[in-house]
């Protein structure tokens, strides 16, 4: 019995067993690796067929695709036919159209830098177009969306305590969408958004000006307090504001802007934590630092110690 391998002819009946095994299991490896090749080639090519339209598409039949890989969530696959789209057609009836849905697709992608670039290119491109509005509406999303991520919904995380860059750069798109397109479908969401922001950002003066406190930077302190209460009213951080103001102008000896804001603190918010029954303050700081509680004081600070004071009134959550 002969077998052909290439281009030479073996008499396997005339081989030792061991050198005709490894004949064989060379053999074997070479289908295996024939095989692998094979497989990864189909598999490449089924990936390029289903993420990237071909090039013999038409610009109907693109954006046809897209947005079809939108509907079924492929949003990676919906990006990259979207910019086929554009780079193809610039000038085409889709094109415009194509953009606002990249925006979304970016959006949907977790891409809130590239939803955002997109958002700021289509406002700056067609500033008069009739759904401009939401290329606003879709700015300010994405970036009050930028500093999340999968792990919030599952953990009890302050977002006033984090950078508020995107927070404000949220409101700000959703300011300008309001003055811009009041009547528009988005402005009531908007709206309800800006209201969040509005009371993140006064919470996060607040934090600040605790951070203050505990580096005896009670110039500081007050000023981030007056920040608040001058430019975030309505705001339920003001109480805390106030408060705020009233401890440090006593830490800096001045008694006369101390008296002020308590007065205003109790005019308003009669029911602070930070109020005696009697209408004095609750100081949470002296000259030397933290007030100290009274079985800390006895043991002299051994026991009893508490976690850091700051002014936050909010329920525990």
């Amino acid at each position: 019995m002969e077998f052909s391998l290439g281009y030479e002819r073996i008499a396997l009946n005339s081989m030792p067993c061991i050198i005709r095994a490894v004949t064989l299991g060379m053999l074997f490896m070479r289908l295996i690796y024939i095989l692998i090749i094979v497989a990864t080639t189909i598999l490449a090519g089924c990936s390029s067929t289903d993420d990237k339209p071909s090039q013999d598409l038409s610009e109907q039949q693109i954006y046809n695709r897209a947005k079809e890989q939108l509907k079924s969530e492929n949003y990676s696959g919906a990006i990259g036919s979207l910019q086929l789209l554009e780079s193809r057609y610039p000038f085409g009836p889709y094109a415009e159209q194509a953009q606002l849905e990249l925006i979304y697709a970016h959006y949907k992608a977790y891409e809130n830098e590239a939803a955002v670039e997109a958002a700021a290119r289509f406002i700056r491109l067609h500033p008069s177009h009739p759904n401009v509005d939401y290329a606003y509406y879709m700015k300010g999303l994405a970036n009050f969306n930028a500093d999340r991520s999968v792990f919030d919904r599952f953990s009890k995380t302050d977002k006033t305590q984090r950078d508020p860059g995107a927070a404000r750069d949220s409101f700000n798109d959703f300011s300008a969408l309001l003055s811009r397109y009041p009547s528009s479908e988005y402005a009531a969401d908007a709206q309800m958004r800006m209201i969040y922001l509005r009371n993140l950002l006064a919470r996060y003066e607040v934090n600040v000006a605790n951070y203050y406190f505990e580096r005896r930077a009670f110039l500081a302190a007050a000023n981030r307090g007056r920040y608040v209460v001058e430019n975030f009213q309505q705001t339920p951080a003001v109480s805390d504001a106030l408060a705020v103001m009233v401890q440090a102008y006593l830490l800096l000896d001045m008694p006369t802007l101390a008296n002020d804001s308590l007065e205003v603190l109790k005019l308003n918010y009669p029911e602070s934590p930070y109020l005696t029954a009697d209408g004095q303050f609750n100081a949470l700081y002296t000259k030397e630092g933290a007030k100290q509680t009274t079985l800390s004081r006895l043991t002299f600070g051994l026991f009893g110690r508490d976690e850091p004071k700051v002014f936050d009134s909010r329920p525990p959550r």
